[in-house]
């Protein structure tokens, strides 16, 4: 019986965009090879690290939609294991898939209203076009 996960994998600084693409169509055969498939596969590119890993600061994100039987996602995780390339993967078993953008890709644009919504009353946010700079009210807010 196939399950649904979704699987990220973190690939190493240093290697290219092309490295990274072909990291994920070997993973994408691996599981075709158990009767699987890979329903979405999101590129999320270069991202900061929240510490470091193997002294990378920074890493390569891949997000895949997978449905296939367990021995096909135990046997991708095998393999991203022993990859040096890979610095860290995770795959999560899901009821179902979902072809939408991911939280990753939907936050690469820049949203006014999202930001305003989240700054607390008595605080005004100004929006730049590249940062957001929040300053602290001294008047108290009207209740």
């Amino acid at each position: 019986m196939q399950r649904f996960y979704e699987t990220i994998f973190i690939a190493r600084q240093d290697i290219t965009a092309n490295q990274v693409e072909s990291l994920a169509k070997q993973y994408t055969n691996v599981i075709k090879e158990f009767d699987g498939e890979v329903t979405k596969t999101e590129f999320c590119g270069l991202r900061n690290l929240a510490y470091k890993i193997k002294k990378n600061r920074k890493g390569h994100y891949v997000l895949m939609n997978i449905a296939v039987k367990s021995d096909g996602i135990k046997e991708v995780e095998r393999q991203m294991k022993i990859n040096e390339d890979v610095l860290r993967y995770i795959s999560v078993r899901v009821d179902a898939l979902d072809n939408a953008p991911s939280a990753l890709m939907q936050n690469r644009g820049f949203r006014e209203d999202v930001v305003r919504e989240e700054v607390r009353p008595g605080i005004q946010a100004e929006v730049t076009e590249a940062t957001v700079v929040v300053e602290e009210s001294t008047q108290q807010p009207a209740e």
